[in-house]
């Protein structure tokens, strides 16, 4: 599969937690441009916020991801969402765009992707998104490992995120067949509604089940993850903001 051993989605919590995502996706959205009567594919698709956004358009819109419950979610939309992973999409030649937003640093085959979102669109289609990017998280992260060691725990390499920097990033999908990529490196201050713990309770759970920490330990954790790091992330006036790096990109496949 290509989704990390670190996704495990609850979507009522990913909602509450995590709502910044797709509200934060309009950028990329304007990039897809979306038309009437295409097709377009929604790479890690999650709940379908923004799959609805661009169903809004008259495009015909496919969602995929490997989260059984989040493509329920995204059904319960009246979408056109199904169970899929990333490093084996089974369509060919079937898309006038693909779409992707905050989901491809979940996928560890990024290879197996890229040719796999090549072979999805038709000639001359685009490819657009948004996906953590080199340095995304840095703070979040040396919180929660440096706490994990000091429990005798660490996340395995099986279950981190690909944070690429535009060069890797470029020659993956320049290897899949891509043209006129643009990729560039964006911070992008974040801020988090329900601090770290929230974000950690929301995009951890799977990390901490292959690190071999017990369900029952993971609020715990959570919580002094939340103190370790309120010094560097919470603001004066109690909000959280993390440092996000997003990594945004447009492509085609050659005509």
């Amino acid at each position: 599969m290509s989704r990390s051993p670190a996704s495990h989605w609850d979507p009522q919590a990913y909602a509450a937690n995590a709502g910044f995502v797709p509200a934060l996706g309009q950028p990329v959205m304007a990039l897809l441009g979306a038309r009437a009567g295409e097709r377009i594919l929604d790479v890690g698709c999650g709940d379908g916020v923004l799959t609805a956004e661009i169903a809004a358009t008259g495009a015909m819109v496919v969602g995929v991801d490997s989260s059984p419950e989040m493509i329920a979610a995204a059904r319960a939309r009246g979408l056109d969402a199904r169970v899929m992973s990333g490093d084996a999409l089974d369509f060919d030649s079937a898309f006038d765009a693909a779409f992707s937003n905050a989901a491809l640093h979940w996928m560890r085959d990024a290879g197996a992707v890229a040719h796999g979102v090549a072979r999805a669109l038709k000639p001359g289609a685009r490819f657009v998104g948004e996906m953590g990017g080199a340095g995304n998280c840095a703070a979040l992260w040396e919180g929660i490992n440096a706490e994990l060691a000091e429990r005798g725990h660490a996340v395995p390499q099986s279950a981190l995120h690909w944070y690429p920097g535009v060069d890797e990033f470029t020659r993956v999908y320049r290897d899949a067949g891509f043209t006129d990529i643009a990729a560039e490196l964006i911070p992008r201050p974040t801020p988090l509604p329900s601090g770290a713990r929230g974000w950690v309770t929301t995009f951890m759970p799977g990390a901490f089940a292959a690190a071999g920490i017990e369900p029952a330990a993971h609020g715990a954790i959570a919580d002094a993850i939340d103190a370790r790091l309120a010094d560097r992330l919470r603001r004066p006036d109690g909000g959280w903001i993390a440092d996000y790096v997003r990594l945004r990109f447009t492509m085609r496949k050659p005509a």
